[in-house]
C-alpha cells in the first residue's frame, strides 16, 4: 500500500509540469491581455507594468520563473487584476469557503442518495422504490442555477427561514442553502447507482449463503452488502466532488459566499493569467488527491483490489 501510494504521488509531477506549460501557454494565445483596455496606456506606462509584472521577459523565462516559485516557495504570484494582493492571498481567503460548503453538499447527496437507493433496491417494484427513484429522478431536473432562486423564495422570502446570502463565518444557516442547491442534482445519480448496485449485490452467492444460514436482513445489509454496494457510487462521486468544487461559481456568485467562483470569473474577464493558472492548478492537486482517496478507499473496501497493489 505505502509503495502504490509514493507512486501516485510521484505521478503527479509530471503531470502537474505537463498542466502547467500548456496552461501558460494557452492563455497567453488568446487575444487580449489583463493591461489591455479600450484605452491604450502611453507606451512608456504599459513598459513599466510589464515590468513591474515580468512580463516583459520572453515567454519560457516568464514560465521558468513561474515554476520555480510554485517548486520552491509555492507561490502564485501576484494577481494581475486584484491590486496588492496575490493569488496565494485570494486562495487562502475563498477556498476554505468553497470547500466547506462543498463538503457539506457531499455529505448530503451521499446520506441521501444512499438512503433513497437502498430504500428501493429492498422494496424493489413497490411504491416505495417507484417513488425513491421518482423523487431522485425528479431533483435531477433541478439544477442549481434552477434551483438556488427556489431555494431563496421559499425559505428566505416566503418562510424567512434561511439568510439569502452572504457567509458570516460559515454559520450553519448560511451552508443549508448553497449545499442543498449544489448537491441536488448530483443525488440522483447516486441513488440510482445505488440501488442497482444493492440488487446485484443482494443476489450474489455470498448473500444468499448469508440468508440460509438464517442471519438477520439487518446483519446481511449492513455487514455483508453495504461495502460492495457502494463501490460504484465511491466512483462515481470522486469526480462529483471536484465538479462540486469546481462548478460551484454560480452559487459563490449568487449567494455572495466570498468562495473562489467569484474570482475564477474575475480573472476570466480580467485575463488575469495568475489567477486562472493558480486556480487550474489548485484544481488539478484536488482532483488528484480525491483520486488517490478513492484508490485508498477502494482498497480498503474490496480485498481482491487490495492484492494487487
Amino acid at each position: 500500500m505505502f509503495n502504490y501510494t509514493l507512486r501516485r504521488l510521484l505521478a503527479v509531477i509530471p503531470t502537474l509540469l505537463v498542466l502547467i506549460i500548456f496552461s501558460f501557454y494557452l492563455m497567453r494565445l488568446a487575444p487580449g491581455g489583463p493591461f489591455t483596455s479600450e484605452k491604450p496606456l502611453p507606451p512608456a506606462v504599459m513598459q513599466n507594468v510589464l515590468e513591474r509584472y515580468g512580463m516583459d521577459d520572453p515567454l519560457y523565462v516568464q514560465l521558468w520563473t513561474y515554476i520555480k516559485n510554485i517548486v520552491f516557495h509555492f507561490d502564485f504570484g501576484p494577481s494581475f487584476a486584484q491590486k496588492d494582493r496575490t493569488v496565494n492571498d485570494v486562495i487562502a481567503q475563498g477556498f476554505p469557503v468553497t470547500l466547506t460548503y462543498g463538503f457539506w453538499s457531499a455529505v448530503f447527496v451521499l446520506v441521501l442518495g444512499i438512503a433513497l437507493g437502498i430504500i428501493a433496491a429492498l422494496k424493489q417494484n413497490s411504491f416505495w422504490d417507484y417513488a425513491m427513484t421518482g423523487l431522485a429522478i425528479f431533483s435531477q431536473i433541478f439544477p442549481n442555477f434552477v434551483l438556488a432562486p427556489i431555494l431563496v423564495l421559499l425559505f428566505t422570502l416566503s418562510w424567512g427561514l434561511l439568510p439569502g446570502g452572504g457567509w458570516n463565518g460559515g454559520q450553519w444557516q448560511y451552508i443549508v442553502m448553497p449545499a442543498i442547491a449544489l448537491g441536488t442534482s448530483y443525488m440522483a445519480g447516486v441513488a440510482r447507482l445505488t440501488r442497482g448496485s444493492m440488487l446485484e449485490v443482494l443476489n450474489a452467492p455470498f448473500i444468499l449463503t448469508a440468508r440460509a444460514k438464517g442471519l438477520p436482513q439487518r446483519t446481511i445489509i449492513w455487514r455483508h452488502a453495504l461495502k460492495p454496494a457502494l463501490l460504484p457510487t465511491l466512483t462515481y462521486m470522486g469526480p462529483v466532488f471536484v465538479y462540486m468544487i469546481t462548478g460551484s461559481v454560480f452559487i459563490d456568485v449568487f449567494f455572495s459566499t466570498g468562495g473562489i467562483g467569484q474570482d475564477f470569473i474575475d480573472g476570466a474577464y480580467s485575463r488575469d493569467y495568475a489567477m486562472l493558472l493558480g486556480l487550474a492548478i489548485l484544481y488539478s492537486l484536488l482532483t488528484f488527491t480525491l483520486n488517490l482517496m478513492l484508490d485508498l478507499m477502494y482498497a480498503w473496501i474490496d480485498p481482491k483490489v487490495r492484492s494487487n497493489l
